[in-house]
């Protein structure tokens, strides 16, 4: 039988974890007013770095180290996390912020580690690009390895194909739920 590792369990298991912590979220969070304007200072340069980074990146085709990229290795994660902190500060719950840590730490870190090593075995430049360009925290400057000092263009027709906009769907539904709490709810 197959040995399992916990990458792959990860892997599987992230979205439909993704789901009940929702909910959860939903069930725990006492936003206010002050901490939903908070939150979004949070939640849109989060979505905003997720659409940049989906506009460059061409998963599986050739290494992305442009636009995002040329700042951190993992710029869907770190707008990911970006937005989660946001939601955290905007639900004004530290159970929320706990769990929303220990699933970054046991589910969302092994994927992306599991994520760099493809990369490393897919592409003989991906060794150096990982010691110019931090895993996740942006460099300051741009990295420009190998190029000829242009800059590509955002293309709408990746950011389409990654579907991108199902993060920006989301974000607004629980938004939007959390004002509907706010409104409904008294704390």
């Amino acid at each position: 039988m197959a040995k399992i590792s916990w990458t792959r369990i990860a892997r599987r298991i992230r979205v439909p974890l993704g789901f009940v912590f929702t909910a959860i979220f939903l069930w725990l969070a006492k936003p206010t007013p002050r901490s939903m304007l908070i939150g979004s200072a949070f939640i849109i340069p989060g979505l905003a770095i997720r659409v940049l980074a989906s506009g460059h990146v061409k998963k599986n085709e050739e290494l992305t180290t442009t636009g995002p990229y040329a700042y951190t290795r993992n710029p869907l994660y770190l707008g990911s996390l970006t937005m989660a902190a946001g939601f955290v500060i905007a639900s004004r719950n530290v159970w929320i912020g706990i769990a929303a840590a220990a699933m970054f730490l046991v589910i969302y870190l092994p994927v992306i580690r599991a994520e760099e090593n493809y990369l490393r075995s897919a592409f003989s430049e991906y060794a150096e690009y990982a010691l110019q360009v931090p895993r996740l925290l942006p460099r300051p400057t741009p990295y420009r390895a190998g190029t000829d000092g242009s800059l590509p263009q955002f293309s709408r027709e990746l950011y389409m194909r990654h579907r991108e906009y199902n993060s920006i769907l989301g974000a607004a539904l629980m938004v939007a739920a959390l004002i509907l709490k706010l409104v409904l709810v008294k704390h």
